[in-house]
């Protein structure tokens, strides 16, 4: 499964690990990550992502 770096601050989506505090399993493909998801890091949305 491919990462994901936040376009603003870097922040990479790693979805064998996820994003528990915002409700994200491990596992989850980005591709099944909510539309509202924001960046646990400077709240900037997912469309603010890019393939890394």
């Amino acid at each position: 499964m491919k990462k994901y770096v936040c376009d603003v601050c870097g922040w990479v989506y790693d979805p064998e690990v996820g994003c528990p505090e915002a409700g994200v399993a491990p596992g989850t493909p980005w591709e099944e990550v909510p539309e509202d998801f924001l960046c646990p890091l400077c709240s900037v949305g997912k469309d603010q992502f890019s393939e890394e």
